[in-house]
């Protein structure tokens, strides 16, 4: 993984380049001599698309040239992103998708988390009463849920989509066929998981062919991806979920491919066939709060990430901080965040387990109850007790706190626009980087970790944990794609990957853009602060080599170095009707800005 913080290009000169994007993805012939050219942004007219990767994004452009909406594109480019980016997504987990429709104006979501199995109970991670050891559990069946991708884009496509399944498989289906091309960042999250991708036969002859990491620059090429994929295009998602797929994934959780020769004990899950029928990918309605005139969208419970963001942004509005001094706004900033992590972690969990207060953690009286506790001249202390948005008490301190648990970092976003003015912003993940490092023999695709999510144990004995296991629930995410709209059209929408750091690394986008003028891709390049209710915030080089740091010291901050926190796209709706698309310049080997017909400057 490259550093966060480096050579930048700047605005205009990346705009300046813009008419060489856009390009459609290879011929099903054609060898992948070279991947598409990689932009952080893109500006024109006929639809948008910005991810990770820049293959993932020209499948995602194939469609829209094609006649395909955002859902469509969406669908599309997600598929490709499992080729590409298959540590950090693919079929095997789940994610979230934030939809706005342009032609009613309303703006709905699709919650695609994984799910516990029916026979899971608050012991699911605990043997002899103690917690196992987490490393254990990620690279477990016992860490797996019921995949929700495959789901996701059903949902999405049967409420908004206009094409069928199968022909927006067929861009990422030609990848997994043809190849594409491993850069420095596959290889190193290849090498970083080398030792346990071994343990697994099926892992590694395809992550590991003849035992050697991928090389940078050679085509890596998936054919059981491939045929997965024809198979989903042409049987449709219930081949995951009461197919051939389906046995298979449940006989690799029940009974994981371990190499007789591995020394790794590798617990085995309780997944069951109906398991998988039973699930549900659920359409719902997004949170939302008002921001400075603006209206905010977020996604609800099973996710924190909706209602974090959204309460953080109620916190902050009381502050000018377009007059803010740098100190001051991260000042703000960072106590916002550490004041909703606090409650998010009391309050939130799967609706369908725990009572979860969405509507009062967004509402202007608890945020209002909450801002006061902020000092210019001192920190809050961590852990921070909650506060109780059913009875709120202005700058009430007491309780009990429940400290924030870890999530896996390695998730990845993406943002699409039509030229109907539909927008999608869709976070999917695996968890983990390799998920449970289990591959599914003969199908091409990792399987998720992700009820790892979960407390393993109360975070406090003394306090109600809304993110035990449970049966068939769905772990607590901090996923947070978001679409903010004025007057009821779109301006932007964008997310990020990074566990627990997504909901700051949001925060800090939108306040970053809205707030202190930033152009998109600039908010996004930031460096950036993650404070998650604990005793130290994480900050990337570019904070901790600023005079900024000292300045928060000096107020009782207390910060640790992360060379990289998430990798977020976005798009924006500029005034003349243009799309901008905007992802990262470095994080990640940089992101992949595409519009269908570049157009000019900004």
């Amino acid at each position: 993984m490259r550093r966060s913080v480096g050579r930048n290009v700047s605005f205009l000169s990346v705009i300046a380049v813009i008419g060489s994007l856009g390009a459609a993805a290879p011929a099903a012939s054609a060898p992948p001599a070279a991947p598409p050219p990689k932009s952080p942004v893109a500006v024109g007219y006929g639809g948008a698309v910005s991810s990770v990767d820049a293959d993932a994004s020209a499948a995602g452009i194939e469609v829209l040239r094609k006649g395909g909406n955002a859902v469509d594109a969406a669908v599309a480019t997600a598929a490709a992103l499992g080729v590409t980016e298959p540590y950090s997504a693919g079929i095997g987990g789940g994610g979230y998708f934030v939809h706005y429709d342009a032609r009613t104006g309303r703006v709905e979501t699709v919650d695609g988390r994984e799910t516990a199995p029916r026979s899971a109970d608050s012991s699911l991670f605990l043997e002899n009463g103690q917690p196992i050891p987490f490393a254990d559990a990620v690279t477990s069946g016992l860490g797996v849920g019921t995949p929700g991708t495959p789901a996701t884009w059903e949902k999405a496509l049967d409420a908004w989509g206009s094409k069928p399944l199968g022909r927006l498989l067929e861009p990422a289906e030609r990848l997994a066929r043809d190849g594409f091309v491993v850069d420095e960042t596959f290889r190193s999250q290849t090498a970083a998981n080398q030792a346990r991708f071994a343990d697994f036969p099926a892992t590694a002859e395809l992550f590991l062919p003849g035992g050697q990491l991928p090389v940078t620059g050679s085509v890596f090429k998936n054919p059981d991806l491939a045929r997965t994929y024809k198979a989903l295009g042409r049987k449709g998602v219930d081949e995951l979920y009461r197919g051939d797929l389906a046995r298979d994934i449940v006989s690799t959780v029940r009974k994981p491919p371990v190499d007789p020769a591995a020394n790794r004990a590798v617990r085995p899950g309780d997944l069951t066939a109906a398991d998988l029928k039973a699930y549900r990918a659920l359409r719902q309605d997004p949170t939302r709060i008002g921001y400075r005139g603006l209206d905010v969208y977020g996604i609800a419970p099973s996710s924190s990430g909706g209602t974090s963001v959204g309460e953080a942004l109620n916190i902050l509005e009381s502050t000018d901080l377009s007059k803010a001094s740098g100190t001051r706004y991260l000042h703000r900033l960072i106590e916002a965040s550490r004041i909703a992590f606090a409650d998010r972690g009391r309050w939130v969990g799967d609706p369908a387990a725990e009572d979860v207060p969405t509507r009062e953690l967004l509402s202007q009286r608890f945020a209002d109850s909450r801002e006061c506790l902020i000092k210019d001249d001192a920190v809050l202390t961590s852990p921070l007790a909650p506060g109780d948005p059913r009875h709120p008490a202005r700058c009430a301190a007491g309780g009990t706190a429940a400290p924030t648990t870890y999530e896996g970092e390695n998730t990845t976003h993406l943002t699409t626009a039509d030229k109907w003015g539909n927008v999608v912003a869709y976070t999917l993940t695996i968890e983990s980087t390799g998920g449970s490092g289990i591959t599914v023999p003969g199908r091409g695709f990792l399987l998720n970790n992700e009820l790892t999510d979960f407390s393993f144990a109360p975070a406090n004995p003394a306090v109600h944990d809304p993110n035990l296991p449970g049966p068939a629930k769905r772990p607590r995410s901090s996923i947070s794609p978001t679409v903010v709209l004025e007057h009821g059209r779109p301006l932007l929408a964008l997310g990020s990957p990074g566990g627990a750091t997504i909901i700051t690394t949001v925060l800090q986008s939108l306040t970053g853009h809205l707030d202190r003028g930033l152009p998109l891709v600039e908010a996004i390049a930031a460096p950036r602060a993650s404070q998650r209710n604990s005793a130290t915030t994480e900050i990337e080089p570019g904070l901790w080599d600023s005079p900024v740091r000292g300045e928060l010291e000096s107020l009782g901050h207390v910060f640790k170095l992360n060379p990289e926190i998430g990798a977020a796209t976005g798009i924006q709706r500029l005034p003349d009707g243009r799309w901008l698309a905007a992802a990262e310049k470095v994080r990640r080997g940089g992101g992949s800005a595409m519009v269908v017909h570049p157009s000019g400057r900004s």
